[in-house]
């Protein structure tokens, strides 16, 4: 049985955001997107909330800091990297709304662009 790896495309703000992480968390995301890119899910991974299906969450932490990698699977033949965070709460568990419309507006102009 032979399967299809996609490429993982990065939208530059995110990959720069991205790369800020620290090395162990870097890793950890990348282990997880290799994974979507097989077309299969990590343990870490959930769907973004306020999204249709095929926008996903890869939730990481690190030294009691929490990180989160935004990407979606259904644009095109790539995976599509659109946001990268540092979760800095003060809502409990909730994702602020400005890390939400930020993805929103990402996703939005990327459809634009790949049409």
């Amino acid at each position: 049985m032979t399967t299809t790896t996609r490429p993982i495309s990065w939208i530059k703000a995110a990959r720069k955001d991205f790369e800020e992480f620290p090395m162990p968390v870097q890793m950890d995301a990348l282990r997880a997107l290799t994974v979507a890119a097989e077309g299969r899910m990590a343990d870490h991974v959930k769907p973004l909330k306020g999204f249709d299906n095929g926008v996903m969450e890869i939730v990481l932490r690190h030294r009691g800091d929490a990180f989160r990698v935004i990407y979606a699977v259904q644009i095109g033949e790539e995976i599509w990297v659109l946001h990268a965070f540092q979760k800095k709460s003060t809502q409990g568990i909730k994702t602020p709304k400005h890390e939400i419309d930020l993805v929103h507006e990402r996703l939005k102009r990327l459809k634009e662009v790949l049409r």
